[in-house]
């Protein structure tokens, strides 16, 4: 049976005239919606009543249209009268009238629905009927909830929410996200995400790719990203959490696109990576001075020191001590000997070198130097400059030709300097921070009281 009536009762169809294409378009429209819908003429009659309704009150068509109003079959009787005038008092009012009441279905059950109805007008303009459009009242609930849930994301979330498309371009974005960017809200949909962030972008794709063809993965993902902002670049880290969202008016789920949330969470990373190195460094700190303990000769417990400070720290160092006597140090030019270094080639322990005692051919000015006549730590790095550049800067130095960044700390053992430490870095390591500098301050003092106990040991003997 078609959701309107198809014989002689209506004004388009008269009695045993064929239906017109327009009103099987009709029935087909008012059976595809997925909102219940009757209709009645001017007397009350039901004249329309889709799938839907059949589905929520479990009357047919058939048994529906034709009646004279819901009396003793959609409405208990004592009700009859008052949700009848509800829906019908529609004809007389204008816009949109919204009312709750219970309707009876077919087993005799009881379903609370929120109508919608309006007057239906005829050619001259007078009320010929009133459409009445329902809904079970916990499945509008739950569209409100759903629709006050994403305005709540997109406007007053304290997270990130980037909706994103099949083609991986922002389509939505709430205030925080657009903060978090340094962007407008408007500005940043459509365009690639690459143009949003200039670190991270592989990764972010990697994911919202895999999610769009995978679904969402089991658990958030920590993603560091480089955001561009009025004082220049910005590195954060965004705890992300992705849900594909597909077409719930499809027949088989069809990608939509994903939704993206973040959380900056950049502090606590750095903090927890800060507490993992301190408690690295510390562990170096006590390995290395256990070994030392087990050298005989004090030299070699400077260089065991050496090592273990080396290890995630830098890639090359080394030890330089001034030439003669540390007491001489105020009335001469400070003179460096090379006292030990790690191979420039291949990893591997700090070896001896500078047994001739030949003063290294550092120039006025250099780091060490600096380091050694101003008794502090001094840091430097080649800069923003292309590989053959910082290659000269580092062989200029008497460096190994990778090195970018350097560190130099001065070994001083009971007031008096008695040399350099010196902490190289190349190209793919970040520049040295007041953290390390406190760190290489802490590996001086050790090698420090190492070499004044060879200097010492050394006098004794040649007594």
């Amino acid at each position: 049976m078609s959701a309107s009536r198809r014989s002689g009762t209506t004004d388009e169809l008269g009695p045993g005239e064929p239906e017109r294409d327009g009103s099987d378009l009709l029935a087909a429209l008012l059976d595809g919606m997925d909102a219940a819908l009757c209709a009645f003429d001017a007397d009350g009659v039901v004249t329309h009543w889709n799938r839907e309704a059949e589905r929520i009150l479990g009357w047919t068509a058939a048994e529906a249209v034709g009646r004279k109003g819901f009396a003793g079959w959609a409405v208990r009787t004592a009700d009859a009268e008052e949700v009848e005038g509800r829906l019908l008092s529609a004809m007389r009012a204008p816009g949109r009238q919204v009312h709750e009441f219970a309707l009876v279905t077919k087993d005799g059950g009881r379903v609370l629905v929120r109508t919608q109805s309006a007057a239906v007008r005829g050619p001259d303009g007078r009320p010929a009927g009133v459409y009445c459009a329902f809904s079970e009242v916990h499945t509008q609930i739950d569209l409100e909830r759903s629709i006050a849930l994403s305005e709540a994301l997109f406007e007053d979330a304290s997270w990130g929410v980037v909706l994103v498309d099949a083609d991986l371009r922002p389509a939505v974005v709430n205030a925080h996200a657009a903060r978090a960017m340094g962007i407008g809200r408007t500005s940043v949909l459509g365009r690639p995400i690459g143009e949003l962030l200039s670190q991270g972008v592989e990764e972010l794709e990697g994911a919202l790719t895999h999610v769009l063809a995978e679904g969402a993965p089991p658990a958030p993902a920590e993603m560091w990203v480089g955001v561009r902002t009025a004082e220049g670049e910005r590195r954060r880290c965004w705890r992300s959490w992705f849900l594909r969202l597909a077409s719930p008016l499809a027949e088989e789920p069809v990608p939509l696109g994903v939704s993206w949330m973040f959380q900056d969470v950049t502090e606590a990373k750095q903090g927890e990576q800060e507490a993992a190195l301190l408690r690295f460094r510390g562990n170096q700190l006590h390995r290395a001075a256990r070994a030392a303990a087990e050298c005989e000769d004090p030299a070699e417990a400077a260089t065991v020191h050496l090592d273990f400070a080396l290890a995630g720290f830098a890639d090359h160092a080394l030890i330089d001590r001034v030439a003669g006597a540390p007491e001489a140090e105020a009335s001469a030019p400070v003179r460096l000997v090379r006292l030990a270094a790690t191979p420039s080639g291949a990893p591997g322990p700090s070896l001896p070198a500078g047994a001739a005692g030949l003063p290294v051919r550092y120039e006025e000015g250099h780091p060490a130097l600096q380091c050694a006549e101003r008794a502090g730590t001094v840091r430097t790095d080649a800069g923003e400059v292309p590989a053959e550049r910082s290659r000269e800067w580092a062989l200029a130095r008497q460096w190994p030709a990778d090195s970018v960044h350097a560190l130099c700390a001065v070994l001083r053992s009971r007031g008096r300097t008695l040399g350099v430490v010196t902490f190289l870095r190349g190209r793919g390591r970040s520049r040295f921070e007041r953290s390390d500098a406190a760190y290489a301050e802490d590996v001086a003092v050790r090698i420090a009281a190492a070499l004044d106990l060879a200097g010492l040991t050394g006098a004794a003997g040649e007594k």
